[in-house]
């Protein structure tokens, strides 16, 4: 990591799966900026996007092992391996605002924080992905659990995916870089992804419908090696994690709701993109959370529980 004198003293590449548009990316870049600021150019952090470092599921592994020095792993990514981080997807449990910003400091996201570290890497930022989610079709508009009945449609994990089930669905997990193909092809029916991500991974070119709500809250978390993260001088340190807080703070919307604007992109591309009401989210959520929430319980006890009730008193 040592360099010369026109080098940085320290390097933090960063592993992510997503596209140079898409949010996240663009928050990992300004992250860069504001770590060489704060750092006086000590530390060059160097992004690597579109999985074209490491796919999605070696991200883990490669932070662990010190192949890299960091990762950006989308929360509902880690179900196989800790489900208890799948919590924050199960259906319109906590996408409000006040929530997302309570979460960040709770004993909720403390009792996670170990965890991931229990995994071999050391958990710095909850990144907002999303607190929305668009289902995208063709033929109709998915707007009520009864369209969903036969669908062939994007899952996020085992979890979130029983709440499709219940609707009738038949979802098949995939990672968001390989969503598009899938729709152009034929091999699903149906998108699942983020309102903003759905315009940046141009899903207009291939689907028709577009139904948005606040169905769930997706984090990014960015994740380092412990043993890296500890040897850094504690002023480094402190200035990652300052420009870390900063990137945080970035991704949290001002007001609930889906933003008009993005909708209006989306219809702009061609897409016949609509919001749901607070009703017709009431409806949804009745239709998926019971499963999911049991599902949830089953593979998180004791911890699961726990967790839930911390939710609920945000």
């Amino acid at each position: 990591m040592a360099g010369g004198a026109s080098a940085a003293d320290f390097t933090m590449r960063i592993s992510h799966q997503f596209p140079p548009t898409h949010h996240t990316a663009l928050n990992l870049e300004q992250f860069a900026k504001d770590v060489k600021e704060l750092t006086k150019g000590r530390v060059e952090v160097q992004n690597f996007g579109a999985a074209q470092l490491f796919k999605p599921n070696q991200n883990h592994p490669a932070v662990a092992s010190g192949k890299i020095e960091a990762a950006a792993i989308l929360s509902f990514q880690w179900g196989g391996t800790i489900p208890e981080m799948s919590v924050t997807v199960i259906p319109y449990l906590m996408t409000s605002v006040a929530k997302q910003k309570a979460f960040i400091k709770s004993d909720a996201a403390k009792l996670l924080d170990a965890k991931m570290e229990a995994k071999g890497v050391t958990n710095i930022a909850w990144i907002v992905d999303t607190n929305d989610g668009i289902f995208t079709s063709n033929g109709k508009a998915l707007l009520v659990p009864g369209d969903f009945s036969g669908m062939k449609i994007r899952g996020l994990n085992k979890l979130f995916d029983e709440g499709l089930r219940a609707m009738g669905a038949s979802p098949s997990p995939m990672p968001g870089s390989e969503v598009y193909q899938a729709l152009q092809t034929g091999v699903i029916d149906a998108g699942f992804t983020g309102v903003e991500a759905a315009n940046s991974r141009k899903f207009y070119e291939v689907q028709k419908f577009g139904v948005a709500s606040n169905i769930i809250l997706a984090f990014d978390n960015l994740v380092v090696n412990p043993a890296w993260w500890k040897g850094l001088p504690a002023d480094v340190r402190a200035a990652i994690q300052q420009s870390a807080d900063k990137a945080v703070a970035r991704s949290i919307r001002k007001s609930d709701g889906i933003p008009p604007e993005n909708i209006k992109v989306l219809n702009d591309k061609g897409m016949k993109a609509v919001a749901l009401t607070k009703a017709q989210e009431q409806v949804m959520a009745d239709a998926m959370q019971p499963a999911v929430k049991k599902e949830f319980l089953r593979a998180t006890a004791p911890d699961g529980v726990q967790l839930i009730e911390m939710l609920d008193r945000l």
